[in-house]
């Protein structure tokens, strides 16, 4: 009679523990996106700055406007998945904050299921973005052939 109780709480507790880690995955992207952030919040500013083309002036009043850094990348985050601009995806996190990012994503278009919505769930997201790597006004530096001016 034991056995089977044992084996009951064995599979509670194994059901537990993997539902909190899938559940962990956005949480713990967030944290480590906030500790990077906080340790050179210009360096983290610049990234996102180039990895979603926003101008910087625009993403530093975004990280001003939010609770922290990794919500303001997730505005822009949403705004890119669902092909609206970062503006509306802060003014839904300003009016569902608190509710999470579920909440916020369902509220801006994603559907629960859609592959969109797994990757959100999982914290599928990478800040890749490099300083000065963003579309720029400088001259090329290559050796092109190109048949320019009295050429």
């Amino acid at each position: 009679m034991k056995k089977p109780v044992q084996i009951i709480k064995f599979v509670i507790f194994f059901l537990l523990l993997s539902s909190s880690a899938m559940a962990g995955g956005l949480d713990v992207f967030l944290n480590n996106l906030n500790v990077e952030a906080r340790a050179d919040i210009g360096n983290f500013s610049a990234r996102v700055s180039a990895q979603f083309g926003v101008p910087l002036p625009e993403v530093q009043a975004v990280i001003r406007t939010v609770n922290t850094p990794a919500d303001a990348f997730m505005c822009f985050q949403l705004g890119q998945m669902t092909h609206k601009p970062y503006r509306e995806a802060v003014q839904t996190y300003k009016t569902h904050r608190g509710k999470g990012w579920g909440v916020i994503a369902k509220e801006m278009g994603i559907k629960p299921g859609s592959p969109e919505f797994h990757a959100l769930k999982r914290g599928d997201f990478a800040l890749q973005g490099e300083p000065g790597n963003g579309p720029g006004k400088s001259k090329g530096k290559g050796n092109g052939k190109g048949k320019g001016h009295n050429k």
